[in-house]
């Protein structure tokens, strides 16, 4: 048998905008704000942990390529994520 997930409660306050935006999602997939806002955070929490890896990819392949014009595109992507297209 598997063992229930231990759960924590958390309060967080919301902008009206956002908590507007999360019970209209609730409603629409007729479940609770609080599994939006679960499944929510486990998206954005998944998200950065992929971003992270790929910057550490594109890391390595920049150590790696002889190309010097696939050097300056890598170095361009990872300024990017660092700092933000402009």
């Amino acid at each position: 048998m598997a063992k229930p997930r231990q759960t924590v409660r958390q309060s967080v306050s919301l902008p009206a905008p956002i908590a507007r935006r999360v019970r209209d999602a609730a409603k629409k997939g007729k479940t609770s704000a609080n599994r939006v806002l679960v499944d929510l955070i486990e998206a954005g929490l998944e998200a950065r942990e992929a971003e992270k890896e790929r910057f550490f990819a594109l890391a390595e392949r920049l150590g790696e390529t002889p190309d010097p014009a696939e050097r300056q595109r890598i170095k361009e992507e990872l300024a990017a994520m660092t700092f933000g297209s402009e």
